[in-house]
């Protein structure tokens, strides 16, 4: 193998690194957030249920990229204006984390949603025999509420979690040298299609992982049927 094919497989292999970064702080950081996000949603107070709501329909009515590029550059813009109004005032933004914050402000809105539509399915008579056997909220809703939840979102997360090993390529646009960004320089550089199919079989292959890995936590949770 050729010097220049080597030192193709270890720049991949780095962007591969970062795609996977990107993909597992995501998870990390939107899964809990999605949930006091839900909550906010159903509250009963009529104006925290309106922001949430405005927010969720601002996230998920624009596209991830316009979202990536806002989160990047819209802090420098703002800090500018007050640095001309007369403030002293400084601002760097790294461009990882701006884009691990994008990524995950808008899978947390998603997840919200899954939620919110898990908890809402829950039959309510669940919630009243709780409180008969004596049951707080709180142990209503992590012992027998939560359980139930997990099981009945688990496919409409596994889609959410699939797409996202394909949205982590979108970080490119802030320039981040993920998987596909250091596949296309390399394409440019080798005037070869090898490195896109190499990116693509890395995204097939998470893609086939993270599938398998819901199949068997829908599996596992089968008690609940």
């Amino acid at each position: 193998m050729s010097d220049k094919y080597i030192k193709m497989l270890s720049a991949m292999l780095e962007g591969s690194v970062t795609s996977l970064e990107v993909f597992f702080l995501t998870l990390l950081f939107a899964i809990p957030l999605a949930l006091p996000i839900a909550m906010g949603r159903m509250s009963k107070n009529k104006v925290l249920s309106w922001i949430t709501n405005v927010f969720l329909l601002i996230i998920r009515g624009t596209p991830l990229m316009l979202q990536l590029l806002v989160v990047y550059f819209g802090p420098g813009l703002f800090v500018r204006w007050l640095v001309l109004q007369g403030f002293d005032v400084t601002f760097r933004w790294n461009r990882f984390v701006a884009a691990i914050v994008a990524l995950v402000i808008n899978y947390a809105a998603y997840f919200a949603e899954i939620y919110r539509g898990g908890i809402e399915s829950v039959p309510k008579g669940q919630y009243e025999a709780s409180k008969v056997l004596g049951y707080t909220s709180g142990q209503t809703f992590f012992r027998i509420i939560l359980p139930q939840v997990i099981k009945r979102i688990v496919p409409a997360m596994g889609n959410e979690v699939i797409t996202l090993v394909k949205d982590t390529a979108l970080v490119s646009v802030v320039g981040v040298s993920e998987l596909l960004m250091v596949a296309k320089e390399r394409q440019g550089a080798l005037f070869s299609f090898t490195p896109l199919f190499i990116a693509g079989l890395f995204y097939f292959i998470m893609n086939w992982i993270v599938s398998l890995c819901f199949q068997k936590l829908e599996k596992k949770l089968g008690y609940y049927n």
